[in-house]
C-alpha cells in the first residue's frame, strides 16, 4: 500500500516518468519531427522576439529551454511550448511603457514579467484550477486574435515602408505616424517585403507542408544582398549572440513587481488558455487525455525556468504543435529533440541571420498576423449566436482600444457574466397534462384546475436564481388565485445551494399564512440531503415531498374539495373522473336522504 502512494506520489511530481521508457521505441519518430519543428520555429522565433520588443535571439531562447520543461511537465504528447504571437504583442503593450524596447532595462522587466507569469500559472495548478479555463468562451479568444492580429499589422507597417519613427501605444495612432512619415518611405525596404510575401505565398500554395516563412525570409535576404540594398538603407538584423542562452535570475524590485502584477496575470491567463485548447484540439485527433491541471503546473515551469535562462513569457503554439503531429511525434521527447536540433542549427548558421532584412521580417509577421483572424468562426457566430457575436466584438474593440492586459479581462468577464445571468433565470413553466398523451406540457390553451397549479423548475436554485424563481411563481399564480394547492416539480433541478433552500422554506411559510400550500415531487437526492441536513423537509413536512409525479397528482387531487370538483366543467387530470363520480354519488345520497357514508340508519 505504501509503495502504491509512494509510486502514484512519484508520477504526479515527475509526469515524464510515465513516458520516459517508451522513448526507447518513439525516438527515431521523435527526432525526425523535431528536425522539423526546428526549422519551422526558426523564423517563427526570431519574427516573434520583433513582436515583442525584445531582440532576436530572445525569441530562438525561448523556443528551447521553455519547450523542454513544458514537455517533461506537461500531460500533453504533441504540445510545443515557445514564443507566441498574442503574449508577445501583450508583451510589448505592458512594457513598452516603462522601458524602450531591446534596451537592457526592457529585457531585465520582460524576464521579471515571465517569471511571475510563471508563478502565477503554477499556483492555479497547483490548486487545482484547471477548470477555469473553461469559463472563457472560444469568442473572447476569437475576439482577442483579432484584434491583435490589427496590431501586430500595425506595429509592422514602418519596418515594411522602411520608415524611422518610434511605434505609439495604439494602433490608430500607429496609422496616423504611417500616414505622416509614408512620404519618405524606401522603395528597396518595400520590394524586399513584396518578394518576401509573394514567396510566402507561392510555396504556401505549390509546397503548403514546407516552412514557407524560412524560404522565404532567405529569399528576401539573398535578394537584399545580392543587389547591395543595404547600402540603400535597407536595415537588417545584424549579427546574434551565442545561441546558447545563458542563466542569469531576474532583476527583482518592489516597483517593478507591482507595476508588472496586472500584466503578468493577464499573460498567464492567456497564456494558458492558449496551452489547453491547442492541446485539447490535438488530442482530439490523437485520442489522447489533456490533464487540464498538469498543462497548468507544465506552463508554469516552463516560464519560470525559462526567465533564468533569457526566455521570455511562452505558451502552447498552434503551428509548431500541429506540424510536430503531422510529422509523427509519438512522445513529448520530440520536444526536447526539436530545442536540441534548433541549437546545432544556430551553432553553424547564426552568423547567417546578419544579413536579415528587418522588412522581410515584417512581411513574414503580416502572414502571421493574417493567419491569426479565424474568418470561419467570426462568420458562423455573426450567424448563428448574437450573444457569442456580441462577447467577441467587445473584446475585439477592447483589445484595439484598452490596454491589452485588460481585453482579455473584459471579454473574460463578460463571457463569464452572460453565463452567470442565464443560469441566474432558471425556466419557471407551468404545466398541465396533454388531452390525450396525458404527458405534462406547458399550453396556455389547455384547461387549468381550480384547485392545484403545477409549476416545473428547470435549472439550478443557488442565491443568484432564487429571486427570478420567487418572482416568476408568483406571477403564474397571479393568473389562479384560486388555486390553493402548488406542486412543484423538481426533476429538472440538479443543484441546489442554502439561499435556495431558505428561499422554498420560506415560500412554504408564506403560503400557508395564506390558507394555500406547496410540495414538492422529483427532488433528486444531493439535493434532498441538503434539504434534511439544513432542517428544510421538516418545516415542509414529509408528506409535503413526494418521489413522483404521478404519486403526487394521485394523491393532492384526492384531497381536493369534492364539491368544487363537481361543478368543474374540465377534466384536467385522470383522477378527476373518481372525484367527479364520488361528487355525483354523494349527491345522490343527500337527494334521497341517506346518511353521507352510504350506510342505513337503523
Amino acid at each position: 500500500m505504501k509503495n502504491t502512494e509512494a509510486k502514484k506520489m512519484l508520477l504526479t511530481l515527475f509526469p515524464f516518468l510515465r513516458w520516459i521508457s517508451d522513448v526507447k521505441h518513439t525516438w527515431k519518430d521523435d527526432l525526425f519531427a523535431g528536425l522539423t519543428g526546428a526549422v519551422v520555429v526558426l523564423p517563427q522565433g526570431v519574427a516573434f522576439s520583433m513582436i515583442a520588443g525584445m531582440p532576436p535571439e530572445y525569441g530562438l531562447y525561448t523556443a528551447m529551454i521553455p519547450a523542454v520543461i513544458a514537455a517533461l511537465f506537461g500531460s500533453s504528447k504533441h504540445l510545443i511550448s515557445g514564443p507566441t504571437t498574442a503574449i508577445s504583442l501583450v508583451i510589448f503593450a505592458s512594457i513598452s511603457k516603462m522601458a524602450e524596447p531591446t534596451t537592457s532595462h526592457y529585457i531585465e522587466l520582460t524576464l521579471l514579467l515571465t517569471l511571475m507569469t510563471g508563478v502565477f500559472q503554477f499556483i492555479l495548478g497547483a490548486a487545482r484550477l484547471g477548470g477555469l479555463i473553461n469559463f472563457v468562451s472560444h469568442s473572447v479568444v476569437i475576439g482577442f486574435t483579432t484584434g491583435a492580429a490589427i496590431l501586430i499589422a500595425s506595429s509592422q507597417l514602418k519596418h515594411l515602408f522602411g520608415l524611422q519613427y518610434k511605434n505609439a501605444a495604439h494602433f490608430t495612432d500607429n496609422i496616423v505616424l504611417l500616414i505622416k512619415n509614408v512620404h519618405d518611405f524606401n522603395p528597396y525596404s518595400l520590394m524586399t517585403a513584396g518578394v518576401t510575401l509573394v514567396i510566402v505565398l507561392f510555396v504556401r500554395k505549390v509546397r503548403p507542408k514546407w516552412p514557407s516563412m524560412l524560404f522565404a525570409m532567405v529569399g528576401g535576404a539573398a535578394l537584399a544582398a545580392s543587389m547591395g540594398w543595404q547600402a540603400k538603407g535597407v536595415k537588417v538584423v545584424g549579427a546574434l549572440p551565442s545561441a546558447v542562452p545563458h542563466f542569469a535570475m531576474p532583476h527583482f524590485s518592489m516597483d517593478a513587481i507591482s507595476a508588472l502584477s496586472g500584466p503578468a496575470m493577464a499573460i498567464a491567463m492567456l497564456g494558458l488558455m492558449e496551452a489547453v485548447s491547442i492541446a485539447r484540439s490535438v488530442a482530439l485527433k490523437s485520442g489522447q487525455k489533456i490533464d487540464g491541471n498538469q498543462e497548468f503546473i507544465g506552463q508554469g515551469l516552463s516560464n519560470f525556468v525559462g526567465s533564468l535562462f533569457s526566455s521570455y513569457a511562452s505558451s502552447g503554439s498552434f503551428t509548431r504543435s500541429g506540424v510536430n503531429y503531422s510529422a509523427g511525434a509519438k512522445s513529448p521527447f520530440a520536444a526536447i529533440f526539436a530545442a536540441a536540433w534548433l541549437m546545432a542549427i544556430l551553432t553553424f548558421v547564426v552568423s547567417y541571420a546578419a544579413y536579415l532584412p528587418i522588412s522581410a521580417m515584417a512581411a513574414v509577421i503580416l502572414v502571421v498576423a493574417y493567419n491569426l483572424v479565424d474568418f470561419h468562426h467570426i462568420k458562423t457566430t455573426f450567424k448563428l449566436s448574437k450573444q457569442d457575436a456580441g462577447v467577441m466584438g467587445v473584446t475585439f474593440l477592447a483589445t484595439l482600444f484598452l490596454e491589452l492586459e485588460f481585453a482579455i479581462y473584459v471579454g473574460a468577464l463578460l463571457s463569464i457574466g452572460l453565463y452567470l445571468n442565464k443560469t441566474a433565470q432558471p425556466k419557471v413553466l407551468p404545466r398541465v397534462p396533454e388531452v390525450h398523451s396525458r404527458q405534462l406540457v406547458t399550453d396556455p390553451f389547455l384547461p387549468q384546475c381550480p384547485q392545484m397549479g403545477l409549476i416545473m423548475i428547470d435549472g439550478d436554485l443557488y442565491f443568484a436564481a432564487m429571486s427570478h424563481v420567487e418572482e416568476n411563481i408568483a406571477r403564474i399564480q397571479s393568473f389562479a388565485p384560486s388555486q390553493h394547492k402548488l406542486l412543484i416539480i423538481c426533476s429538472s433541478i440538479n443543484e441546489i445551494d442554502l439561499t435556495g433552500v431558505e428561499t422554498l422554506v420560506h415560500m412554504v411559510e408564506e403560503y400557508r399564512r395564506n390558507n394555500k400550500d406547496i410540495y414538492f415531487c422529483g427532488i433528486k437526492p444531493q439535493m434532498l440531503k441538503l434539504m434534511e441536513r439544513s432542517g428544510a423537509v421538516e418545516e415542509i413536512g414529509h408528506d409535503h415531498i413526494f418521489d413522483s409525479k404521478e404519486q403526487a397528482i394521485m394523491t393532492l387531487v384526492e384531497s381536493l374539495q369534492t364539491g368544487i370538483c363537481a361543478e368543474c366543467p374540465h377534466r384536467v387530470f385522470w383522477e378527476c373522473d373518481a372525484k367527479k363520480a364520488t361528487a355525483k354519488s354523494t349527491a345522490k345520497e343527500k337527494s334521497f336522504g341517506l346518511p353521507q357514508n352510504g350506510l342505513l340508519q337503523s
